[in-house]
Order: structure tokens, then C-alpha cells, then sequence
């Protein structure tokens, strides 16, 4: 149970890649995206069959229709209109090409779009644009941006976190500010696909970051999430526990374990698998896109039966099969690390995370890099 949520029964969101067809080369791309749509995607039939088992979940199920650029595909407000009609939360990520006009947005929303997420990756088009591999992105992202505004269609912004792009995070944080967003969602990077040739910043960066995340979270009107980064929860409350006792000067609020403190607000959220399922643009089904492990293909299986039953999904969301420090972690009930940055690193999807840096203060055993694992040898 997550906040409410039974995570072992559905996921709070449901990704549906609809194609790796776009036209940007950007840096981190998980899908090597490419420039032709992939003959054997799942068809507007196919797809409407695959919303109906999401139905199956539960009313109200968040359903992200994401890509590559998910409008390549004519068929998208009709997919979108079908969702809605079943009872799911439809949501978009498209890319921030000329496909993203203002009739089109007003076409989405009309056919029932919930909210849209375009992705910002530097403070300037030039910043932007470099990571994102084609002039003219961050100009169409603005635009793409104000017409959501026009349109009253909420906008979350999307952030890649890795060395290139990290010193831009106050500018982007203002853009995030300055275009009303209601989220700004902050991924560290995992290096699958193309990011794997990107520099993913320290673990002793990263903590400083997500200490700098929480400040900025406490000051502006947005929501702010990061995504393969859970133990931006225990920041948030190893910072909120410091605020508390110098506000009580009160020592008896720690807690013994140097896990979560009493008094202090648990945070719970989701991670691969465990609240979160991706179906790739031809069926497969993973416990995140940057975990390409399948567990089956909704051609052959409901997307319910798979999340629900199969043993790659239940395993990962049982936080005691958890290996390394991770596995010894304090905080795992409410973090429990990266998995699918330990799929990557090491190819065991239950090792421990090694952007984190903190270790417990009873583990002795290996670190990340130090023999935990080995790193799988790449071709």
C-alpha cells in the first residue's frame, strides 16, 4: 500500500509508448528514437483494446501517452477521446517539434486531454536545443506552452538531470515559474539508449541537488517530483526532520534506526514496477521505460494479469528482496532506490542504487562499485 494506493493491484501511472517515431536526436533518448514509425506498432485497434484493460484497473486510471513523439500518429485525439470515454486520466508527452500546434492542443483537449508534459533541458534555446538536437526545439516548446496556457490545459515541464545539463536547473526552474505549470517533474538520468554515452552527475552531487530540490519546492506554487530518483523522499524528510529540531530543539524526535522520524511527514511514492508500468509501442510490457525487462505483451496477456502477477513486477515490488545497502536501508519502505539504474548498471534490477550516497549506519557490506556488483559488460 502507497499512500492509499494498492500498489499491488494497479499502478498510479501507465505509460503507453505509442511509437519511437520522432523528429529530434536528443542526448538522453531511452528509445534511440528514430526518424520512421516502426511497422509492427500496436494498431488504433490494438491500442483501444490495451485501454480497456486499463480500465480494468480501476476508474480513473492515469494513463501517459508518451514516444518518441506521440504525434506522429493521426490517430491520437481518437485514442485520447476513447480513454476518456472509458474513464481514464489521458495525458501527453510530445515532443517539442512544429507536429505540436495550437489546433491540435485545442483537438486533444476537446477530445478530453487531462494534462500535457513538454520537456525543458536548458534555461536558453541555445542550452535546449544542444541537448536536444534540433535548432529550433526550445522555440517550439514556448510556443507549444502558450497555447496550452491559452487553452486552460494544465502543462508539467520535464527536466533531464545529468552533467551537461545540471547547472541549468535555476533557469529552468524560473521557466517552469515564468509558463504556470502545475508540476515540474525532474528525472535523473538513467543511462539506457542514447544516455549512456551522457555523464550522469556524482552521488554526493546528486544528494546536493535534490537538498537544493526540497528548498525550491518549499518556495514556489508548482508541484515538483523527480522521477528515478526515490530517495529524493528521504532528503525531503532527512530536511524537513532538521527544520523540526531546530525548531523544537527537541532531540527525542530522531529516530533510533536513522531511518523516518516521528513528527515528521512520511513521504510515499512510486518506482519501477511497484506503482508504475510502461507498455512499449509494440506490446511489450516493462516496470519502467528505462528498464527494457519484459514481463509479457498485452497482445498476448492483459496489461492487469501482468502487472498483477508476473513475477519480474511482484518481485520488485517487495522492498525485502531488495540486495546491497538498499536491501539494508532504513528508508527503503519510502525510497528503495533506482531501479531501473540498477538494472542498467549491473543488470539485477534488485541491486542497490549507485546515484545514492547514503549508506545505513548498521551495513558493512560491499558499496556500489566496491564488489556489490559487477557492471555488465556492454557490446
Amino acid at each position: 500500500m502507497r499512500g492509499g494506493l494498492n500498489v499491488d493491484e494497479r499502478p498510479l501511472v501507465l505509460i503507453w509508448e505509442l511509437t519511437q517515431a520522432c523528429g529530434l536526436t536528443c542526448k538522453h533518448c531511452r528509445a534511440d528514437a528514430q526518424q520512421q514509425r516502426h511497422p509492427d506498432e500496436l494498431s488504433t485497434a490494438e491500442g483501444k483494446q490495451l485501454l480497456d484493460q486499463a480500465a480494468d484497473f480501476d476508474d480513473g486510471q492515469l494513463v501517459v501517452l508518451s514516444g518518441g513523439d506521440p504525434l506522429v500518429r493521426e490517430d491520437v485525439v481518437e485514442l485520447v477521446e476513447y480513454g476518456t470515454e472509458q474513464g481514464l486520466r489521458m495525458t501527453l508527452t510530445p515532443s517539442g517539434t512544429e507536429s505540436i500546434t495550437a489546433d491540435r492542443i485545442a483537438d486533444l483537449q476537446d477530445a478530453g486531454l487531462r494534462r500535457m508534459a513538454l520537456s525543458i533541458d536548458g534555461g536558453d534555446p541555445e542550452a535546449h536545443d544542444a541537448f536536444r538536437g534540433v535548432s529550433g526545439s526550445f522555440e517550439a516548446t514556448m510556443d507549444a506552452a502558450a497555447a496550452a496556457r491559452e487553452a486552460d490545459l494544465p502543462l508539467q515541464i520535464n527536466t533531464t538531470v545529468c552533467a551537461e545539463t545540471v547547472a541549468q536547473l535555476p533557469a529552468i526552474r524560473d521557466l517552469v515559474e515564468e509558463l504556470g505549470a502545475v508540476m515540474w517533474s525532474v528525472f535523473f538520468l538513467v543511462p539506457v539508449g542514447r544516455g549512456q554515452v551522457l555523464t550522469q552527475i556524482s552521488p554526493e552531487r546528486a544528494e546536493r541537488v535534490m537538498e537544493w530540490l526540497h528548498e525550491v519546492s518549499e518556495e514556489v506554487h508548482f508541484g515538483l517530483k523527480t522521477t528515478e530518483a526515490p530517495h529524493y523522499r528521504r532528503v525531503s524528510m532527512e530536511q524537513e526532520r532538521e527544520s523540526a529540531d531546530e525548531a523544537s530543539d527537541d532531540e527525542s524526535d530522531r529516530s533510533d534506526t536513522g531511518g523516518p522520524p516521528s513528527g515528521v511527514k512520511r513521504r510515499t511514492g512510486i518506482r519501477a514496477g511497484q506503482g508504475f508500468a510502461f507498455v512499449s509501442h509494440v506490446g511489450d510490457v516493462y516496470p519502467s521505460g528505462f528498464l527494457p525487462e519484459s514481463a509479457g505483451n498485452v497482445r498476448e496477456q492483459s496489461v492487469v494479469d501482468i502487472y498483477r502477477d508476473s513475477s519480474l513486477f511482484k518481485s520488485l515490488r517487495d522492498d525485502d528482496a531488495l540486495e546491497g545497502k538498499c536491501g539494508a536501508c532504513p528508508y527503503r519502505g519510502v525510497c528503495g532506490g533506482s531501479r531501473s539504474r540498477a538494472y542498467a548498471e549491473t543488470g539485477d534490477p534488485l541491486a542497490s542504487d549507485p546515484l545514492c550516497s547514503f549508506v545505513p549506519d548498521d551495513y558493512d557490506g560491499p558499496l556500489p562499485g566496491e564488489g556489490e556488483h559487477e557492471r555488465v559488460p556492454t557490446d
